[in-house]
């Protein structure tokens, strides 16, 4: 399902930093995207880390459900979505909103206290009333302290340098696993289908960030190092061309 994001990798990362992405013909009644509700309650919200975490796993695992495959129920509407921009939509929700949005088509993830559900992707301009009614802004939660990674499963690691509100890091950790199981062969999605497409979110430290970045060869960086990156079209929060996250598969 995701093989289309494997011939656009390279060429993505490829283009000059601070690239626009034109979208002066696009007719907002085409756009579509992929919906990520958030459960942020008022009272021990989720911890950020673990919602991301949550997030990532989500994205992903709608892409390769089974219902996504060729003669499933969702495969049409997730094809005509990776045919086109890639677009992820982070709403919050709690209580009776969350327990309306269970409805909908898609994957619900529990994850060390945080839950999203990733929705099957669909037209923006026809997005059902229960979902539309959620707000985008307003899902900020305070940075936590995770400890080191797990070394049996991927790591997401956020740019050090730019500021992301948790919704906007939830998209961008959901673009990264699906470009990282677009690129894996499939022995090691297959294990990692495994694991529940298990993985961490972490924030890079300068130092590595610079080591790890795939620089102006992506796919020697794939290749060698089992790490690639996300770089943000600049529809919202970051600047055109910006490296969001790095996915690091483990050796």
């Amino acid at each position: 399902m995701l093989e289309p994001l494997a011939a656009r990798y390279a060429t993505w990362l490829g283009l000059p930093a601070q690239s626009t992405v034109d979208t002066s013909d696009e007719d907002p009644a085409t756009v579509r995207a992929m919906p990520l509700v958030l459960r942020i309650e008022r009272q021990d919200p989720a911890p950020r880390t673990a919602l991301l975490e949550a997030a990532a796993t989500a994205s992903l695992a709608v892409c390769l459900a089974p219902e996504a495959e060729p003669e499933g129920e969702w495969h049409e509407e997730i094809r005509l979505w990776l045919d086109n921009r890639i677009r992820k939509v982070s709403r919050r929700a709690r209580g009776a909103h969350w327990d309306a949005v269970q409805e909908l088509p898609g994957i619900t993830v529990s994850h060390q206290g945080a839950q999203v559900r990733a929705l099957v992707p669909g037209l923006v301009a026809e997005s059902p009333k229960v979902l539309s009614r959620l707000q985008i802004s307003g899902s900020e939660l305070p940075d936590d302290t995770p400890g080191p990674p797990p070394d049996d499963r991927p790591v997401l690691w956020l740019n050090p340098e730019v500021e992301m509100t948790v919704g906007k890091a939830a998209a961008q950790v959901g673009h990264a696993t699906m470009i990282g199981a677009a690129l894996l062969p499939p022995a090691d999605l297959a294990r990692w289908s495994d694991q529940g497409y298990a993985c961490a979110v972490r924030t890079a430290t300068r130092a590595d960030w610079a080591k790890l970045h795939p620089g102006p060869n992506p796919a020697t960086a794939w290749r060698e190092r089992r790490v690639a990156a996300v770089r943000d079209a600049g529809f919202t929060e970051v600047a055109p061309g910006t490296v969001t996250v790095l996915f690091s598969w483990p050796h």
